[in-house]
């Protein structure tokens, strides 16, 4: 074996042995329900301009027990939303019955902001602001950092695939102190080629969490963004099971599951089969049909794919 082989064979297996090793420091961070069950939660932005209260009570009415929450509903920048805000926040979703689970769209809406910059200081001032977001969704009670915010990540000129790892390891890396601190976990999303230039594939995602190397750093997949992965979706779930964290139900033509053509049946099937114990959330880009419409029949839709005469 040459010199530089044996290098690459000990750096893939270092890389393996630290994948386990934050897969084996997982299950304390999950509060996850019972094997087989489901929790279902619903993004906010479902709801428009709905004041909270209303979106609450509905989303809790449909039967979600959760509310996922995308930061520029609520402002732009969040270092401006007062610690009685946050508490108002987090008090309306529990008096509907509901729990803030975290927060995604992160870096939507806001200016000045890139994680795979070529600037340091532009890094810089990335990571201080992921650390705030990571403050913000501890005080509404969540748990999850969803990161998607393709502009925010695209490769920008000049910057190659291993600079872009690099530079996003380093932000991403700098931010998990504080993801200890809070008790929360950043969820990394693979998206469609289409919407990024970065973390295209489960499998680039996958790669950039095992650099981060800490449990706190895991994978986030999304119904419409697996679709265009080289595998069936339920082998992606099958083969990313170890990272998987959190989940987005949604269809690939960009609404609420069983507003189109992707079966749910096997995905819910798969999903108890790899024991994901996380939430189940719905995220839809198409809001045509009404806030209402989209969580009540998602939610019906869910249940009955989900059900046990549907195994």
């Amino acid at each position: 074996m040459s010199k530089r082989t044996r290098r690459e064979f000990l750096h893939r297996l270092a890389a393996a042995g630290s994948a386990v090793a934050a897969s084996a420091a997982l299950p304390s961070l999950l509060q996850g329900a019972p094997a087989g069950d489901f929790r279902y939660a619903i993004c906010n932005e479902t709801f428009q301009d709905w004041p909270l209260e209303k979106a609450c009570a509905v989303a809790a009415d449909c039967g979600y027990r959760g509310l996922e929450v995308a930061p520029f509903t609520l402002a732009n920048d969040v270092r401006t939303i007062s610690a009685a805000r946050r508490a108002e926040v987090r008090k309306a979703a529990e008096k509907a019955g509901l729990e803030v689970i975290g927060l995604h769209w992160m870096l939507a809406k806001t200016e000045g902001y890139h994680i795979t910059s070529p600037d340091v200081q532009t890094r810089k001032r990335t990571l201080a602001y992921l650390e705030e977001l990571a403050r913000f969704c501890a005080d509404l009670g969540g748990k999850v950092l969803v990161f998607g915010s393709p502009q925010q990540r695209n490769l920008l000129p000049g910057v190659d695939m291993p600079q872009a790892m690099q530079y996003a390891t380093e932000v991403f890396g700098g931010l998990v102190p504080t993801l200890e601190k809070t008790g929360t976990v950043l969820a990394l999303e693979p998206l469609s080629p289409k919407a990024t230039t970065f973390l295209g594939t489960a499998a680039e995602a996958a790669e950039l969490a095992t650099r981060i190397n800490s449990p706190h750093c895991r994978l986030h997949l999304d119904c419409r963004a697996m679709s265009t992965e080289n595998m069936p979706l339920v082998e992606v779930l099958r083969k990313y099971r170890s990272w998987l964290y959190h989940f987005h139900a949604n269809d690939p033509n960009g609404q609420g599951p069983g507003f189109g053509e992707l079966d749910f049946v096997p995905i819910f099937q798969t999903l108890r089969e790899i024991d994901y114990r996380g939430w189940v959330s719905v995220e839809v880009f198409d809001f045509k049909p009404g806030p209402e419409k989209i969580a009540r029949d998602s939610m019906a839709y869910m249940r009955k794919c989900a059900a046990p005469a549907a195994r």
